[in-house]
């Protein structure tokens, strides 16, 4: 696959790390290593500064002077695309939906919302179950009247393009399994927008790794989630001239995990990031990745992971840890002196 044939801008810090999870797996009895694209850089790191390579690649091949995405109020992918166009020079204005609906105040101003408007960007807020998509549209249009060459982002960077990122980042960690002589059974993380997972298993299925990959699902359910990810697997397959090498078995996920909703702590959830701190000094947040690894743990605990070399692929998201404080009881770890 000769991604140089598509604009990109290089923005990441790669390759990220392969590293395995000693304490962990030993816990749960499972060989479990983690790829660290909470590593890649631009702004605290995650998944989504792939996938803003190509992105913004296009964007500039584009002449835009603005990029425009919208996201749930802490979005990663929102805050990640404001630091990409703050070191390209470009606006950013983001559409920020309250799929929540909570009023608390490090959960609406800190976090990821901080981050945003550090980098430059500005912020319009939605309630929730508005059409964001044709929200955006309107939005851009307005910018245009302005002056703008507006390039819209939908949401995640979910797009063909943006899943060139993760057919790069398949390749990647191939290379390095190959390198360091180690075979993965199983990679696992979390699966929201798609466009990871796409990439990923379109990047697995064209080299012919026989390396399955399990999206642990944030939002949607299983039906419409794997409906999602194949449809942009199958795009962004014909977008690399490789059409057909995606089969619907290839795409799975689990949405067992997603609790009451996106964005919306759970037990589990809260329990993996206790887990990954304690035992490993990694981060997760409460929307997104965490869900991934309640995934992960409990699945290795049901043994469905037994005799594997499972690799958990942290696709970041710590710096929306500060808008989620309300959701850690913190009374246990003070000591009293």
């Amino acid at each position: 696959m000769h991604l140089s044939r598509f604009p990109r801008v290089r923005l990441a810090h790669l390759p990220t790390p392969l590293e395995p999870m000693e304490r962990l797996s030993g816990v749960l009895g499972v060989d479990l290593w983690i790829k660290r694209d909470d590593c890649t850089g631009l702004s605290t790191g995650g998944n989504k500064t792939r996938k803003l390579e190509f992105l913004m690649g296009e964007a500039l091949a584009q002449g835009a002077d603005m990029v425009m995405t919208q996201g749930a109020t802490q979005t990663n992918h929102g805050r990640q695309t404001a630091a990409a166009a703050a070191r390209l020079g470009l606006k950013c204005h983001l559409l920020l939906e309250d799929r929540t609906g909570y009023n608390n105040a490090s959960y609406n101003h800190n976090g990821n919302v901080l981050l945003d408007h550090l980098h430059g960007a500005t912020t319009e807020k939605f309630p929730g179950g508005h059409d964001m998509a044709a929200e955006m549209e309107r939005a851009a249009e307005r910018k245009r009247a302005g002056g703008h060459n507006v390039y819209v982002i939908p949401g995640g960077g979910s797009t063909p393009t943006g899943a060139l990122g993760y057919v790069n980042g398949a390749m990647e960690l191939v290379s390095q399994a190959n390198d360091a002589g180690i075979r993965i059974d199983r990679v696992v993380h979390a699966t929201g927008s798609s466009g990871t997972q796409a990439g990923l298993v379109t990047g697995l299925c064209a080299m012919n790794a026989g390396i399955p990959v399990l999206g642990i699902g944030t939002r949607a359910p299983q039906p419409k989630q794997e409906q999602m990810v194949y449809d942009l697997a199958c795009r962004t397959a014909g977008h690399l001239g490789c059409a057909g090498v995606v089969r619907r078995e290839d795409i799975v996920a689990d949405t067992g995990y997603v609790g009451d909703g996106y964005g919306l702590p759970t037990d589990s959830g809260t329990e993996a990031i206790r887990m990954f701190a304690e035992l490993e000094g990694i981060l997760l947040d409460p929307c997104y990745s965490a869900k991934g690894a309640a995934g992960l743990i409990d699945l290795a605990r049901k043994g469905a992971f037994a005799g594997e070399r499972v690799v958990f692929l942290h696709t970041g998201g710590a710096a929306a840890l500060g808008g989620y404080d309300f959701a850690f009881d913190h009374t246990d770890r003070w000591v009293s002196l």
